[in-house]
């Protein structure tokens, strides 16, 4: 501890308010602490104090905290200082404390000293950034969960079973004279595919998860004049999109960030798909099919009423519609048509349609039922498994199953164990980046470089 510097930032949130918070953290806050506020405070206990200039003059009045290391967020000397919430009134403490020897905070970086200090694995630290930027009270649920350490005790059973196979497995390799290598590979084989089964529901939830932090992209699209722009406005409440009876009236991308039920939809009004002569409808049409291969999932809209807009469209559009969890197919302005609003599907194994009108609201809470469900989030699933998760932590455990497979896959063919075993050596690797066992300073900036300052 005594190597790092003593670091120090407002705690609190720009602007005005009732109250405003400086953190301190480093091997030299006991002897900053009575140059500021005249002693060392009694540990974890609050104390009102006053906050001394330079030259004794009084910045401000509140309270301290001092907790010292190794019993505090960081794992060094943390002094809390909460007193006013004025910016002039922070800006002067601050001041202050550097002038005593501190530095400014980088961003994230008490949270980085908390993990290196063994305080915090990384998915803790990672749900610290969720949580304080959790946009509906879904992903705050799930983000406080991985705070909790749901994600982490399912990570670490799961790197604890890994690593008793592959010490298992190592030991046939130092100790080839003992009975271990009877039944070897059949006991291998069950091991890892037992691995293999845990990761995949592991991967399902961190999947989950993933979709729930980041928010779902969600196109809406097809021929003109399909009521794409009168769903946007619908979805979101607003008017946001102009809507005439005029085809072709959408030229550019328009954005609704919506939630439903506690998941985030960032939903985007296309261009219709058509030919035109016309230069600025061609680039609409051209950036409506870029924001297509993008997206999560495509609401694909017709008007119920003009059938024969399906085949032109899709020629138009250059992709195949056939069912996919990515494309969804609406039927529009059943208001007109006089179809019965709600989920349509001839068999069990037919594509399923959405009757709906974006104009009267009838069949959009199917739509956003299905919209759910689409992404694995519907039919009142149970969220008291699930945590929060990002993309860096997806493609950990898919190179983990990668691994896992090979290993597999070499324990099937007989090949020598050592293949096994480094296959599992690498799994484990994989597996350890996601908590943090395995780490690079690289990976840790871009983390930590993504909080705010202060925390």
């Amino acid at each position: 501890m005594a190597e790092r510097d003593t670091i120090a930032a407002v705690a609190t949130a720009p602007g005005i308010g009732a109250v405003g918070i400086l953190r301190i953290s480093g091997p030299r806050v006991p002897e900053l602490a009575p140059a500021l506020i005249g002693a060392l405070p009694a540990p974890r206990r609050a104390h009102l104090a006053r906050f001394i200039d330079t030259d004794g003059e009084v910045i401000d009045q509140g309270l301290a905290l001092y907790f010292p290391a190794p019993r505090s967020f960081t794992g060094e000397h943390v002094l809390e200082l909460q007193g006013h919430g004025g910016p002039v009134v922070l800006d002067r403490l601050l001041a202050r404390i550097l002038s005593l020897g501190a530095r400014a905070a980088r961003p994230g970086e008490f949270t980085e000293r908390a993990f290196l200090e063994g305080k915090l694995d990384l998915t803790r630290a990672e749900a610290i950034a969720d949580l304080i930027a959790s946009g509906t009270e879904r992903q705050a649920k799930l983000a406080a969960r991985s705070l909790t350490g749901a994600f982490a005790r399912r990570v670490d059973a799961l790197l604890d079973a890994l690593t008793r196979e592959r010490a298992y497995l190592e030991a046939t390799l130092d100790f080839p004279d003992e009975e271990l290598e009877d039944g070897l590979d059949a006991r291998a084989q069950g091991a890892i595919a037992d691995l293999l089964q845990q990761l995949d529901t592991l991967l399902d939830s961190a999947r989950r998860g993933e979709r729930l932090r980041d928010g779902l992209l969600v196109v809406l699209a097809g021929p003109p004049n399909a009521g794409k722009s009168s769903l946007l406005n619908a979805l979101s409440d607003s008017d946001r999109a102009i809507v005439t009876p005029i085809p072709g009236t959408t030229r550019d991308l328009l954005h609704a960030d919506i939630d439903i039920d506690g998941t985030p939809l960032r939903v985007v009004d296309t261009a219709g798909l058509r030919l035109s002569p016309d230069p600025i409808e061609q680039e609409g049409v051209r950036r409506a099919r870029a924001q297509i291969e993008q997206a999560d999932l495509v609401l694909w809209l017709i008007d119920d009423a003009e059938t024969d807009q399906v085949s032109e469209a899709d020629a138009d559009l250059g992709i195949d519609l056939t069912p996919a969890t990515s494309l969804l197919r609406i039927r529009n302005k059943i208001d007109l048509s006089g179809r019965a609003p709600g989920r349509l599907a001839a068999s069990p194994n037919a594509a399923v349609e959405i009757a709906c009108s974006a104009t009267t609201g009838a069949g959009l809470d199917a739509l956003c039922a299905e919209l759910l469900h689409r992404v694995g989030l519907g039919d009142g699933a149970n969220m008291g498994g699930e945590f929060s998760a990002r993309r860096r932590h997806l493609d950990a455990l898919e190179r983990t199953r990668a691994h896992l497979h090979a290993a597999h896959a070499a324990s099937t063919r007989h090949q020598s164990p050592e293949l096994v075993a480094e296959d599992l050596r690498l799994a484990q690797e994989c597996l350890g980046e996601v908590t943090g066992v395995v780490s690079s300073d690289d990976l840790l900036g871009k983390i930590f470089s993504e909080f705010c300052i202060g925390k």
